[in-house]
């Protein structure tokens, strides 16, 4: 396989808008949920038992969930805040390796549709979907010497079909392939 190019680091971290930005909402509201399960399992498991404080100098009994409520909703507030951070920061990372290999396939794959055989796919070595690249680049280079074997079959049909006594008809549909073929495809 050939040596990959050199990349320069990637300066715009949103590639795909509303794909990255859609991962990051969903993984938020993953934490979201696991904090809410998790508080609410605290309450149902410390619900029957009861707590003693001090409050104003005077000795309080009160059940166990209600006087560890405000610390549990500060400190999930406060967690909460701080890992969807990371997490926003982490994911964002992790769909730019996934959200930068699309955009670069949807640009290339729209030329090779279009009949540019001779593009290739060059991903950065730390991307995902690099195999599905390679796997793409081994279908147009298959696609291109198709083509090319059909062109040079066409053309030896015009050698042969030229120096026998072939109707004229024929030959100008014959030439007229051979011109779609070489205005449709770069090879």
């Amino acid at each position: 396989m050939s040596e990959r190019p050199k990349f320069s680091r990637r300066r715009q971290y949103f590639v795909k808008k509303e794909y990255q930005l859609k991962f990051i909402l969903k993984f938020c509201l993953v934490i979201l949920a696991g904090s809410i399960v998790s508080t609410s399992l605290l309450f149902l498991f410390s619900g029957g038992t009861l707590t003693s404080s001090f409050e104003h100098s005077r000795l309080v009994v009160k059940n166990t969930a209600n006087a560890i409520l405000p610390a549990v909703i500060l400190t999930n507030s406060i967690t909460l805040i701080i890992v969807s951070l990371v997490a926003i920061a982490v994911v964002l990372f992790i769909s730019h390796k996934i959200a930068g290999p699309l955009f670069h396939f949807e640009k290339e794959l729209k030329d090779i549709g279009q009949g540019n055989l001779t593009k290739t796919i060059k991903l950065r070595e730390r991307d995902q979907l690099t195999t599905l690249a390679e796997s793409l680049n081994l279908m147009t280079a298959g696609l291109r010497e198709r083509v090319l074997s059909v062109q040079i079959e066409l053309e030896q049909l015009l050698a042969v079909a030229s120096k026998q006594d072939v109707p004229k008809e024929l030959m100008v549909e014959l030439n007229h392939l051979q011109e779609n073929i070489r205005q449709h495809f770069k090879l």
